[in-house]
């Protein structure tokens, strides 16, 4: 499939498996919610502000490849004036990136020319609107900060490169204040106005309702930017969509400062399974570009991280794997498959496993189990994992030689056996 980056013009094509999408009784039942979903990659810049993290020259340049290729929107690079390192990093990445590439800068003479001079598509300017970031932070008047952006902002459009604004912590800002200064960098032609829920304070129907008033009050697109420190950064993004905005700003795994931003992998599947929008983006590589970021950020991905979490199309219970077995669409959400995200379901054996899962186990390693000897090893995988026991192949082949199930013929008792976490 061929897409077209709408502001590059570039075409690029996508290699990806075609999306089987069947609502439910219960799911959404229309797509009209959202018209354009964009994605806006920040896991270089915020996703590397996550403390304790830091990623090097080739990690940036491997996640940045990884992202292009998969048809993500826009990267944001880095953060040009930061160091030397950072400029060469942001500056190589935006050479070699089919996507936009964006750089950030405070609304400061160097910050701006340093991301001009790093050949970026899109420059990103920001600037604290809250009363408590600017008299705690920036120590500076509403008034100053009016005039920094705008400055910053006709610097950008001057140098003929596309520009994006952001009020930080929008949404603990005076509203009356927060338009005034959209409302003037918008003037300066400002090409994207960004909201950032920076302390991740905003509800899903507040947010709807702020971007669906930014939306009438300027002729920029709108770019949604939310904090996950109530667990709402996903739904925030999926609210913004469906109030107007046509662009969210997300990173891999969800990492970023503090609790972390938006996740790529949930934003992206829940436009794509949820609300039926082709994104463009290649989702079969989610999973791998998931472990990328895992092991660059030595950021743990929980087990039960949706989309990427080892246990997201993992079944142990018995009546959820007996389910699964007979249709997966009976315990996983049906719009979304492993396949889909380039993993794998995977059936657990420990305390809550049935006698389904216990004999697909079984005939897998190449036995042939009658009902009784199924239920014979099924109480005893469940006495092991209730013991805590790591519940593996090669315990399960024990119990089954233990208890005399036949094998079939030709098969290789000394293969090599895999683990199945318990």
């Amino acid at each position: 499939m061929e897409v077209q980056c709408p502001i590059t013009r570039t075409w690029r094509t996508l290699r990806r498996v075609p999306r089987r999408v069947e609502f439910f009784q219960g799911t959404l039942e229309t797509t009209s919610e959202i018209e354009t979903v964009r994605v806006f990659d920040t896991t270089l810049r915020d996703g590397e502000q996550s403390p304790r993290t830091s990623f090097s020259y080739d990690e940036k340049r491997e996640i940045a490849t990884l992202l292009d290729a998969m048809g993500t929107h826009v990267i944001e690079a880095g953060f040009p004036v930061n160091s030397d390192a950072e400029f060469e990093a942001v500056r190589d990445i935006a050479a070699a990136s089919d996507a936009t590439t964006c750089g950030l800068a405070r609304v400061v003479d160097k910050d701006v020319e340093a991301a001009l001079d790093s050949g970026v598509d899109l420059v990103h300017v920001f600037v604290s609107t809250s009363d408590v970031q600017l008299q705690d932070s920036m120590h500076a008047s509403r008034a100053e900060a009016v005039e920094r952006a705008v400055k910053s902002v006709r610097r950008v459009k001057e140098a003929g490169v596309e520009c994006m604004f952001s009020p930080m912590d929008a949404t603990r800002t005076e509203k009356a204040f927060l338009m005034e200064i959209i409302e003037a960098v918008s003037g300066e032609g400002v090409d994207w106005i960004n909201i950032p829920d920076t302390c991740g304070v905003c509800t899903p129907t507040r947010m709807a309702n702020l971007i669906g008033e930014i939306v009438d009050a300027t002729d920029a697109r709108i770019d949604v930017h939310a904090h996950d420190d109530f667990g709402l950064a996903t739904a925030n993004a999926m609210a913004g969509f469906e109030a107007g905005a046509e662009q969210a700003q997300v990173s891999v795994n969800g990492i970023g400062e503090r609790a972390g931003n938006a996740a790529y992998e949930e934003v992206v599947m829940s436009a794509e399974s949820l609300y039926g929008i082709d994104t463009g983006i290649d989702t079969t590589r989610i999973t791998e570009l998931s472990r990328i970021v895992e092991a660059a950020s030595d950021i743990p991905v929980p087990q039960n991280k949706p989309v990427v979490g080892r246990n997201a199309f993992s079944h142990e219970s018995g009546i959820h794997a007996a389910g699964v077995l007979e249709n997966a669409s009976t315990f996983e959400p049906g719009v979304m498959t492993p396949e889909m995200v380039g993993a794998s379901r995977e059936f657990v054996l420990g305390k809550h496993t049935g006698t389904h899962s216990v004999r697909k186990r079984l005939v897998d390693a190449g036995f042939e189990p009658t009902d009784a000897q199924v239920r014979e090893i099924t109480r005893r995988v469940k006495d092991y994992g209730a013991e805590k026991q790591r519940v593996t192949i090669t315990e399960l082949e024990r119990f089954a030689d233990e208890v005399g199930v036949d094998r079939l013929e030709g098969e290789d008792e000394d293969e090599e056996h895999e683990e199945v976490r318990a």
